[in-house]
């Protein structure tokens, strides 16, 4: 009879190598043998000694089926060398070994601040409103994370610091203005760090302005003039609102809202009354709860001076259209849409149309024509292979006209030989 072949242990494992290591346990990963053999494979063996001794240990008391194994309870800082041993019935395999020794320690992830995009510019808060900011952040070990304000401690009674191994929250149960400044986080792993800075502003309602007088009284006109307000409420006035109110009612009303100067001519006020005007400030919060409120009153009187402007000649201003910016030529490619500028003055208001190669454009739905304040513009929307040519813009009034042309050339999409569609027996000299 045959002899049954000697049972043989499988060929080393390979492809040995730390996954990911902690202040106690390191976890390794490999591949199985390249050779097995008919005896198969039954586990695997994980050894480890200490660096400079060859006092090898098996960490595993059954042979472990998969190749992972998290090598636990380990000492933080010993330098361990680790091996790994296949085994099946024909004994264990020659073992595979990591080049170098594995020091027992968490693995150092710089720390890197993920500051949310709404938070990289000025945050702005209501007086009173609740402030939650939550700031992400990455690194190993767990970061150790501190928070200045303006470079100095935060004040515990003002503001509250949550941090976790992946984030911090600062956190202000009702804010105040004080509490607006410069806000520092530095987030620090071992010998590394990363800061980010955040603006709080925490704004309110302004004060009234300063003070408001009247300062002329004509016809049935008042000037006023006014000064800003003491307090802003921590941010820019956008405006002042300008009421009204005659004496017999009280009543006030509303003349000017949204108004950015700080002087205003009143009018068309009712002969035979007295009135008195009162001046808000506005900012991006509202408008101030109080207002400046004249000293002195207004009185229109019956036999009401008409104020009589300076007598001057008026002066001509018609002109023929004359183009202060001219067409330029363009190249386009087969369905990309294109813009021709140019721009025209004259008066009375020129009329403006578009020509290509010298036929009116009119209303056609390709051609977008837009002309405001001089400014004029074709849009050609998604031009085929035809709409090359000589454009024209022609500006007429009562006193003349002007014309300006330009070459557009559409060439064919990338792959394909460029084409120019445009007719070379057109004048184009305008």
């Amino acid at each position: 009879a045959a002899e049954a072949p000697a049972e043989e242990p499988t060929s080393a494992p390979v492809d040995l190598f730390v996954e990911d290591k902690n202040d106690n346990s390191v976890t390794i990963i490999w591949s199985q043998p390249a050779n097995i053999g008919p005896t198969g494979l039954d586990g695997y063996v994980i050894e480890i000694c200490k660096d400079g001794t060859e006092d090898w240990k098996a960490v595993n008391e059954e042979l472990q089926k998969s190749s992972r194994y998290v090598i636990k309870n380990l000492t933080t800082d010993d330098r361990l060398k680790i091996r790994v041993v296949a085994v099946n019935e024909g004994g264990r395999s020659t073992p595979v070994t990591l080049p170098e020794a594995v020091l027992v320690k968490e693995v150092a992830d710089r720390p890197k601040v993920r500051l949310p995009r709404f938070l990289r510019q000025r945050y702005v808060a209501h007086v009173g409103e609740k402030i939650n900011l939550t700031i992400p952040f990455t690194g190993k070990p767990k970061p150790v994370v501190t928070w200045t304000k303006n470079g100095q401690p935060l004040d515990p009674k003002r503001v509250n610091i949550r941090s976790t191994e992946r984030d911090s929250i600062l956190f202000i149960r009702a804010s105040e203005r004080e509490d607006s400044g410069v806000y520092e986080m530095t987030v620090k792993v071992e010998g590394f760090e990363d800061k980010t800075s955040i603006t709080l502003q925490i704004v309110e309602l302004p004060g009234p302005p300063a003070s408001v007088k009247i300062v002329d009284t004509w016809g049935f006109n008042v000037a006023l003039e006014w000064t800003p307000p003491t307090d802003n409420g921590n941010t820019e006035i956008t405006g002042y609102t300008i009421q009204k109110a005659d004496k017999k009612t009280g009543d006030w009303f509303t003349v000017l809202e949204h108004y950015h100067r700080l002087n205003a001519t009143i009018s068309d006020l009712i002969m035979g009354n007295t009135y008195k005007f009162r001046v808000f400030s506005e900012n991006k919060c509202g408008m101030s709860e109080s207002a400046a409120v004249t000293k002195g009153e207004a009185k229109i009187l019956k036999t009401g001076i008409q104020y009589k402007p300076p007598d001057y000649k008026e002066h001509d201003f018609t002109e023929a259209p004359k183009f202060t910016t001219n067409l330029s030529d363009r190249s386009t490619t087969v369905g990309y849409s294109t813009k021709l500028l140019c721009s025209v003055r004259g008066f009375p208001k020129p009329k403006v149309e578009w020509m290509k190669n010298q036929m009116i454009i009119g209303d056609d739905p390709k051609f977008r024509q837009i002309c405001v304040q001089g400014i004029c513009s074709l849009e050609i929307r998604k031009p085929g292979n035809f709409d090359g040519g000589v454009y024209t813009c022609r500006a007429k009034n009562d006193h003349g006209e002007a014309v300006v042309s330009c070459k557009l050339e559409v060439k064919r999409k990338s792959g394909s030989r460029a084409c120019t569609y445009v007719s070379s027996d057109i004048d184009v000299s305008g």
